[in-house]
């Protein structure tokens, strides 16, 4: 188990995206501030942070942020949207686009800053993250999320195969400095977060992205930091997964954890994989899925408890509360 949770007796609970819509906290200050404000004012982003550990319970808190940060750190502008984020100039549009990014450290500054403030207030462990080189590129090249299957990225990628390279190292070597940073400004996991590891096809996944991410993992371990990768969608890939890319690997809700397990080398541990869906069901439904897990945990005890995805903006936050409960009172 990470060493800022081996003092629970139970698998540590946290949710990706747990500090957001479903809790009235979050909605009363959305009222007066847009996203982006919020994220980039350093006090309201810890106080955003701060709040599941005491709203929900969690065990960990993650910094309040988004993946988008080293593409706007790229020189990149990015619209807020009710519909998710739009670049105004996609990368696709750019005859020469990895001549187009510059790098601007100081865009990161907010986040730093946020980092110092939870740093000195936080009673339990700080995550950290940043997007994997895959998926930050996807939005890069195609500018929207509206297409989750990002058709324009893919296409780039086989039209452009040195540009590809190019642009996949840039992002990379400016995520290994963000990383670095938020390390040296308090936090204590580090997650990667690769959303869009199941557009691609395996070969491609395994030759172009993993190492990248391998790099920025290499990274943070030096420091002493563990590292979580999340790679959504990438199926029987999961057997890439070795204790030389990750501490642990969370595991999309697709995937049966129990096959995961088989899959991936004994030496990393796993975190999830709820159905964020689960969490509209009833509470004894709920209840009795979580139950499921209990011969899991019983021979996995490096086993952290999580979503197969983000919490969706529309749960009920007693259902969110509730099951945080249970997984303190069953395990």
């Amino acid at each position: 188990m990470i060493k800022c949770f081996q003092d629970l007796k139970r698998p540590p609970v946290w949710l990706m995206r747990q500090a957001g819509r479903v809790l009235p906290r979050y909605r009363k200050l959305r009222e007066t501030y847009s996203f982006r404000e919020l994220m980039e004012t350093p006090q309201l982003a810890a106080d955003v942070t701060l709040m599941p550990v005491k709203d929900l319970g969690v065990d960990a808190a993650i910094i309040f942020s988004d993946i988008l940060s080293v593409p706007t750190a790229l020189g990149m502008e990015i619209e807020w949207t009710d519909f998710g984020p739009k670049f105004l100039k996609p990368l696709c549009t750019e005859q020469n686009p990895s001549q187009s990014l510059k790098f601007e450290a100081e865009k990161f500054e907010h986040v730093y800053q946020a980092l110092d403030i939870v740093a000195k207030e936080k009673n339990v462990p700080l995550i950290g993250f940043c997007g994997a080189p895959l998926t930050t590129l996807c939005y890069m090249l195609q500018g929207v999320s509206s297409k989750q299957n990002f058709p324009e990225a893919k296409k780039f990628f086989y039209q452009n195969p040195s540009e590809t390279e190019k642009l996949l190292d840039f992002v990379t070597d400016v995520s290994v400095e963000y990383a670095l940073q938020q390390i040296k400004h308090g936090i204590d996991v580090f997650q990667i977060f690769e959303s869009n590891a199941g557009i691609v096809p395996e070969d491609f996944y395994e030759q172009k992205v993993l190492p990248r991410v391998r790099k920025i993992a290499d990274a943070v371990r030096s420091k002493g930091v563990p590292v979580i990768f999340f790679p959504k969608g990438l199926g029987c890939g999961l057997r890439m997964i070795t204790s030389e890319v990750c501490d642990f690997v969370s595991i999309d809700w697709q995937t049966s954890i129990f096959q995961a397990r088989q899959m991936i080398d004994k030496e990393v541990g796993l975190q999830g994989n709820f159905d964020p869906h689960l969490l509209f069901a009833d509470k004894e439904t709920i209840a009795k899925e979580i139950e499921k897990y209990k011969p899991f945990y019983e021979k996995n005890p490096d086993w952290i408890v999580n979503l197969g995805h983000g919490v969706l903006a529309e749960t009920p936050l007693e259902n969110v509360k509730f099951f945080v409960e249970k997984i303190k009172e069953f395990f």
